[in-house]
């Protein structure tokens, strides 16, 4: 969904307008691979793959210089994912048998 204001704050980060299209669709199949039951190890993929995309984002609106009202949804969504990956129930960690 290419909203007009999203495009041109997109655009402003110096990124092509089509890795929206590939981002939204990685997005969405994270979110598929954290609701589903199981898959522990797909769900820290899908969990990796979010704290990158959200870390890059803070990243760039920091490197353009955008404001802090610019910026600030992309910190919220960050802070946001690893909330979410922190507070997971335990029966949704991995753990590491020595």
């Amino acid at each position: 969904m290419k909203n007009k204001d999203e495009l041109a704050n997109f655009t402003n980060l110096g990124y092509p307008s089509y890795l929206m299209t590939i981002i939204g669709v990685w997005k969405i199949l994270g979110v598929i691979a954290v609701l589903i039951p199981k898959r522990l190890l797909l769900k820290e993929w899908a969990y990796a793959g979010f704290f990158f995309v959200m870390s890059g984002a803070v990243i760039s609106h920091l490197i353009v210089g955008d404001t802090i009202g610019r910026t600030f949804p992309a910190v919220l969504l960050f802070v946001l994912v690893l909330i979410s990956w922190y507070f997971r129930p335990a029966e949704r960690k991995i753990t590491v048998i020595d």
